[in-house]
C-alpha cells in the first residue's frame, strides 16, 4: 500500500509522484486509485488500487542506484545484429519490466546503433521513451528538475557512447 506523495515508478511510463486516491465507479464496479502526476509531459495516470502488484508498481530508486545507472550508461554498449524487430522485442520486454536498469541498457544500446547505423523509426520512439523513463526516475530520486537531469544524462551519453 503506498500514501499520498509517495514517488513510484509506472513501468513503461516512468516515475510519478501519488498526488491522490479517488474512487470511480466502472461497469456498475466502484474501485478505488492512486492518482499518478508523472513529472515529465505533466500527465496523470489512474492505477487501481488492487492492481498495483500486477502491474509492477514500485518505489523510485535512491541515490546508490543513481550512481549504477550513470555507470551502466558509460558501459560499452552491446551491439544486437539481429533484425530491427527481434531487437525491437528484445528491447520492450526490458522496458515493460521497470527494472531500471534493464532500461538505461536500453538506452546505452540504442544510443550507440543509432550513432553506428541508425534506427528504425519504432527504436527512435523506443530510445525517447526509454530515456524520458531514466529522467523521470533520476530527477525524482535526486530531487531535480527534469531538464538539468536530460541535460546532464545526455553529456554522459554523448562522452561515452562511441
Amino acid at each position: 500500500m503506498y500514501n499520498l506523495g509517495d514517488k513510484v515508478v509506472y513501468p513503461m511510463h516512468g516515475a510519478g509522484v501519488i498526488e491522490s486516491m479517488e474512487s470511480k465507479e466502472v461497469l456498475g464496479e466502484t474501485k478505488n486509485y492512486y492518482v499518478l502526476k508523472m513529472p515529465i509531459g505533466e500527465m496523470k495516470l489512474m492505477i487501481p488500487v488492487d492492481n498495483v502488484n500486477n502491474i509492477g508498481l514500485r518505489n523510485i530508486i535512491d541515490q546508490d542506484s543513481v550512481e549504477e545507472i550513470i555507470d551502466i550508461l558509460k558501459e560499452g554498449a552491446v551491439l544486437n545484429d539481429s533484425n530491427w524487430n527481434k531487437r525491437y522485442r528484445d528491447n520492450l520486454l526490458k522496458m515493460k519490466t521497470g527494472d531500471i536498469y534493464a532500461v538505461a541498457q536500453v538506452v546505452r544500446d540504442l544510443t550507440f546503433r543509432d550513432r553506428e547505423k541508425g534506427l528504425s523509426t519504432g527504436e527512435k520512439k523506443m530510445l525517447i521513451s526509454a530515456k524520458q523513463m531514466i529522467v523521470s526516475e533520476i530527477a525524482l530520486s535526486i530531487d531535480e528538475e527534469g531538464v538539468s537531469v536530460e541535460e546532464f544524462l545526455d553529456k554522459i551519453i554523448n562522452e561515452n557512447v562511441m
